[in-house]
């Protein structure tokens, strides 16, 4: 059988008039396939993301008030708005006195205690004219008890044991219940009001809350879908490189987050980030713009302010979320020191007087007009790759290099609370540079010693 086929098929061959002897190429199926087909905006490619907590971000915590401040903001530099859930809040089984903005009561509608829905419009557009792009916190796991969805789509949702709605499985996410994903009319609804506040009021994209408990294939519609409507920014909440083929453009880098935290509390070296970046840099997609982030809402609420969480260490490691590979995220109050966890689930206005005592403002303004002055620091795949520089103090000093043609970024990072001296041991960083933050011009050579305080960093760009 098998040289009657060989035969047969040698036929064919002469048949066609073509040589078998001289097809030479190799079997199909293991070429290299780029598996991202989305498209950023091209709005993204240097945009810094700022996280607004409308309820917190003013003493009036209203979208009316808020847009007062979008002055402040466009000097700071940011690009990229994103708003916290801007519905109203479930009362049933509510935490506290005003509830989880996480707790949606009805996707197409906005928390009147944050203004009207003329006032959101009026931020959206207010935003857009100083050249601001605007998300939206989506929730799309899970609803607040009261939402109308449970009474009249009662079979939308998942069941506990007994048959009954239940919260989200082993957290304490009491005030809410889960949809359940198999239901088109789950993905109707929810979708078709991420395209609503797109179409209807502007909005540029969303933050898709715990965007890992909804199915993949639902965020690669609903991003077709927004995309034939506008250009849209995606920030998902999961940590997997398959989320950015089709779906988001951002995604949060939990692993840097947690990693910067153990080694400003000394449990860790600057060996510790290895593992992240080499991941970074062999599995994700070049594309991937992973938020590297110093807090945000969640961070802040439950683990604890920069303070606690960085002290000393605060100001190297806000510079490495800045200008290694990654998408830096300012959460409102960092650039006021602010020295308080939040409320979540009540009023708690930033306190933004600190003054003279607080210097994060001018290093966030610094660091963004630092990172859209020098392209290989942009987002994704516009930005350049980070090489390691090699020193002779691994363990200590983390240190790279970010080229793009004629641009190139310098960094070193003493990630101990002693004063250090490194010396390079490559030719990698050999030049001459002007060093951030001030006019200073920097010679760089293999073999010649620098000096580093105590969690220091020493940043260097040449144009």
């Amino acid at each position: 059988m098998h040289k009657l086929v060989v035969t047969a098929a040698a036929l064919a061959v002469l048949a066609s008039g073509t040589d078998a002897r001289a097809d030479t190429s190799p079997p199909t199926g293991w070429e290299a396939q780029d598996k991202v087909t989305l498209a950023h905006p091209e709005w993204a490619r240097n945009a810094v993301l700022y996280q607004i907590n409308t309820r917190q971000f003013t003493a009036e915590g209203t979208f009316a008030a808020a847009m007062q401040e979008l002055p402040r903001l466009k000097e700071l530099g940011v690009d990229i708005l994103w708003l916290m859930p801007i519905h109203p809040i479930g009362a049933e089984h509510r935490k506290g006195t005003l509830g989880s903005p996480y707790s949606v009561q009805d996707y197409y509608a906005v928390n009147p205690e944050l203004g009207t829905e003329e006032d959101f419009r009026a931020f959206v557009d207010a935003a857009h004219a100083q050249g601001f792009k605007v998300i939206l916190d989506l929730v799309a796991n899970h609803t607040a008890w009261d939402n109308e969805l449970a009474k009249q789509h009662p079979d939308w949702y998942e069941k506990d044991w007994k048959g009954d709605f239940r919260p989200t499985p082993w957290w304490d996410w009491s005030d809410i219940i889960d949809l359940d994903w198999s239901k088109p009319g789950v993905r109707e609804h929810v979708g078709g009001a991420m395209e609503y506040w797109v179409r209807e009021f502007g909005v540029d994209g969303y933050r898709a809350d715990v965007a890992g408990y909804v199915p993949l294939d639902f965020w690669e519609t609903a991003r077709a879908r927004l995309d034939a409507i506008k250009p849209v920014f995606m920030l998902g909440e999961v940590q997997q490189a398959a989320f950015h083929y089709a779906a988001f453009d951002a995604t949060y880098a939990w692993d840097w987050h947690n990693t910067s935290k153990n080694i400003a509390k000394g449990k860790g070296d600057a060996t510790s980030f290895y593992g992240y970046y080499a991941e970074n840099e062999s599995l994700w997609p070049r594309q991937a713009m992973r938020m590297t982030y110093i807090e945000n809402h969640d961070s802040n609420a439950w683990e604890g302010t920069t303070q606690e969480n960085y002290g000393a260490a605060f100001d190297a490691m806000t510079v490495l979320s800045f200008t290694g590979e990654g998408l830096p995220l300012i959460h409102n109050g960092m650039e006021a020191c602010n020295a308080k966890r939040l409320e979540f689930f009540e009023r708690d206005p930033i306190d933004w007087g600190r003054g003279e005592d607080c210097a994060s403002g001018d290093l966030l303004k610094n660091l963004i007009a630092f990172r859209k002055a020098n392209p290989a620091l942009a987002n994704g795949q516009w930005g350049a790759r980070m090489h390691k520089l090699e020193t002779d103090r691994p363990e200590q000093v983390f240190a790279w290099v970010r080229t793009a043609g004629e641009n190139r970024v310098v960094a070193f990072f003493n990630f101990g609370d002693k004063p250090v001296t490194v010396t390079p041991t490559s030719a990698l960083a050999d030049g001459t540079y002007e060093r951030f933050g001030t006019p200073e011009r920097v010679v760089l050579r293999e073999g010649q010693e620098l000096h580093l305080p105590g969690w220091g960093y020493l940043l260097l760009a040449r144009n």
